[in-house]
């Protein structure tokens, strides 16, 4: 626990468990906000054919298209229980890794 504290500047342990539910109730509440949108577009399961690739397509699209719900609410959540610093260092980070670095330019 300690390492994690010290690798995310953390100081305190209320400040770590604060971090951690905003990561436990944004996974599930990204997928809760999407469905209206997923279900707006029509991706849905019955919508492709019973086949191992289509299966593989449909989870991979559905992954892709609630990840900004997700990065969107991450930052919103951190915000809700003031750790938006935080959680905003950590979005750029990832979306650095990710290639999209470029979205933080100037």
């Amino acid at each position: 626990m300690q390492r994690l504290k010290q690798r995310w500047g953390i100081e305190n342990n209320l400040q770590l468990i604060i971090i951690f539910f905003v990561f436990a109730i944004t996974g599930s509440s990204s997928v809760y906000v999407a469905k209206p949108f997923l279900d707006l577009i029509g991706l849905q399961q019955e919508n492709f054919p019973e086949t191992w690739w289509s299966t593989i397509a449909y989870w991979t699209l559905r992954i892709l298209l609630i990840f900004p719900f997700y990065q969107v609410l991450l930052v919103v959540y951190g915000w809700i229980f003031g750790q938006f610093k935080f959680f905003w260092t950590f979005e750029k980070k990832m979306l650095k890794r990710m290639g999209l670095g470029f979205l933080f330019k100037g």
